[in-house]
């Protein structure tokens, strides 16, 4: 399989499984991502993600450029034929938590993917890069919009306009990373993140993470409106009457997503 998927105590952990192909994304991984991703969105049981890759060298280097080839039909025709051109690492949004980690090459289109995700952790061998205007074309899955948010104009500039590579270090210094790890530790590292916000309540967590997202694309005072609804929205759930109880019980809350 392209794509190997196991759940364990409320975590699933998705890795790409392409590791003689550096973890590139081919007609095959695209339809595995598709369906694991929707399975993700619609179990309940399920509250953090961990995506990352096979072997030690990649985490993903974007499409497989020997296996996939431009549609035969225009652009144009796709567009006003009501198709639209959502690009398939967009549609792998998630409003529940996703922590990447970066086990080597997160280039081109694998940069993107890391760019969906919440939280990112990477190796001391791990580079970045979106190399797209070498070869005269852009970053055309999230890249221009996503990495500025992340690392500021300035830096994001810098990566986007030379569409050089960084290394870990560089990563974690403005931003892109949150930190560095050796790779024996990663995904004991990323497990532990994982398992910190999947004993938190999943309706607060998924609400974090709507309002974080959402909110950046707002202004101040709407933002915080907003914030306001989904504070309201959760105060009598059933986990937070939990969480109070269980704190003045001192024991740990048991929530159950209600």
């Amino acid at each position: 399989m392209s794509v190997l998927f196991s759940v364990a105590d409320a975590i699933a952990t998705v890795t790409l499984n392409r590791p003689d192909a550096l973890n590139s994304i081919d007609g095959e991984t695209t339809a595995e991502l598709g369906a694991i991703w929707e399975k993700i969105k619609s179990d309940d049981a399920i509250r953090v993600v961990i995506l990352t890759g096979s072997g030690e060298k990649a985490f993903c280097t974007g499409m497989d450029l020997k296996k996939t080839m431009p549609p035969d039909e225009t652009y144009a025709r796709a567009a006003f034929a009501g198709k639209g051109d959502s690009s398939f690492i967009n549609s792998l949004v998630v409003d529940k938590p996703v922590i990447c980690a970066i086990n080597g090459y997160a280039l081109a289109g694998g940069l993107e993917l890391a760019l969906t995700c919440d939280i990112r952790v990477a190796v001391p061998h791990a580079s970045f890069g979106l190399p797209e205007v070498k070869i005269a074309s852009i970053p055309g899955a999230g890249g221009t919009q996503r990495l500025p948010r992340i690392v500021g104009m300035s830096n994001a500039m810098h990566l986007l306009l030379t569409g050089d590579r960084i290394d870990s270090a560089e990563a974690l210094r403005i931003g892109l990373v949150s930190r560095i790890v050796d790779a024996d530790k990663l995904m004991q590292e990323a497990r532990a993140i994982a398992e910190s916000i999947a004993k938190n309540g999943p309706l607060a967590v998924r609400a974090v993470k709507q309002l974080v997202t959402r909110g950046s694309d707002l202004a101040l005072n709407p933002a915080i409106e907003a914030e306001r609804m989904a504070w309201g929205i959760l105060r009598n759930t059933e986990d937070r009457i939990e969480g109070r109880v269980a704190f003045q019980q001192k024991r740990k809350p048991v929530y159950q997503g209600r």
